[in-house]
Formats: C-alpha cells, structure tokens, sequence
C-alpha cells in the first residue's frame, strides 16, 4: 500500500539532506590551520571569535570537552568529578599563549606524543572508528574558538 507523503514530510527530508550535506561540508574542511614551531597554532580557525560563555558549556559539557574529567578548575568548585591527570588550569592564560593553548585542544601530540589528552580538532591516524564519527573531529572549529575563549580568562 502506498501512502501519501505530505509536503511538510517531503520539506523535512530535504532539510535534512541539505543539513547532513553543509555538515559533511563542515568537516571537510577542518584540518586548514598551520602549526609554528611545533608549539602553537597562532590563526584563529574561524572568522567569529570566540564566545567564553559557549566555551564554558564545551568545557563541562561530558559528551563534548569534558575537560574536568582530567583538569582541576578552582574557580569551579561548584561542579563534581575534576580529574588529576592532567595539569590544572588554573592560571593557565598566564602560562600559555592563544596559539599554545589552540594547539593543545586541537591536537596536544604535536607538542607531546605521550599524552593522553583527545585531540580535539584531528580527523585522521585513528584506530576503530564507529563509521557515524569517521572523518569528524569531537568538537567544531568554532567550539575550539569558544573553549581557548573560556581558557583565556583562566589567570592567576
């Protein structure tokens, strides 16, 4: 039996497939930035600066930054769970440059192989992808942007 498919019905399977395709777009275009020396990505990755408040959201966020999981904040003593893994952040926009930090969120291999820390910002030399993340980094351009935002106003 055939049913009739309403034009809302036929809008909405457009929409989507235009979304999914300015998505695939947006991820096709991620890894345009160049590192200098090894130690900093100096140009921004978008052309919108960055929004600390949304950087704050990214940061706690368990499915996005998460950063907390392995980072102590002082100031954010209000949320649970901070991890000792990694190195507090406290006074961390003292410490290192924007671009030093967007390496790190981007990709922090580049300035130390061993670490544990995700590279946020990578799409590639991954092992066991499910095929709904192949080719896509955890966090957007934009989203690096927001976080460095929030990470900048982290000073002693």
């Amino acid at each position: 039996m055939q049913t009739k498919m309403s034009r809302r019905a036929y809008g909405s399977i457009a929409l989507a497939g235009a979304l999914t395709l300015a998505i695939n777009v947006v991820w096709a275009e991620t890894m345009k930035y160049e590192v200098v020396d090894g130690e900093a990505i100096n140009a921004a990755l978008t052309d919108q600066a960055g929004d600390a408040a949304n950087g704050k959201k990214v940061f706690l966020n368990r499915k996005k930054g998460n950063c907390l999981a392995c980072h102590v904040v002082s100031s954010l003593s209000d949320q649970p769970f901070h991890g000792e893994v990694g190195p507090p952040l406290d006074g961390v926009a003292d410490r290192l440059s924007p671009g030093e930090m967007r390496l790190r969120v981007v990709n922090p291999k580049v300035v130390n192989a061993d670490t544990i820390m995700p590279a946020f910002y990578r799409t590639d030399g991954f092992e066991r992808v499910l095929k709904d993340f192949e080719g896509k980094p955890m966090l957007s351009a934009q989203e690096v942007e927001d976080v460095l935002a929030y990470l900048q106003t982290m000073k002693e």
